[in-house]
């Protein structure tokens, strides 16, 4: 049985030797992205999350965003109103 790649696993390990460190002023606050939300979360296929992570990459996008558009689809599917992302 042979496992599919993971995409984790195709990102440059080693940082950019072209960026520059940082100057050593005071870190700017940081917001957290998921501050204010809830995690929503399910188990798939591995050719179900293959296929998602692969048209998020294609189309530019975060994994994130294309299931946004899913729900919000099942959303107005079923007579809702689309909440966004």
């Amino acid at each position: 049985m042979s496992r599919k790649p993971s995409f984790a696993n195709l990102r440059a390990r080693t940082p950019d030797p072209v960026a520059t460190p940082a100057p050593a002023s005071e870190p700017e606050p940081r917001t957290s992205s998921r501050e204010g939300r809830k995690q929503i979360a399910g188990f798939f296929t591995p050719d179900m999350s293959f296929a998602m992570h692969t048209l998020a990459r294609r189309q530019g996008r975060s994994l994130q965003s294309l299931m946004a558009e899913a729900f919000n689809d099942v959303l107005r599917k079923h007579g809702e109103s689309p909440v966004g992302e």
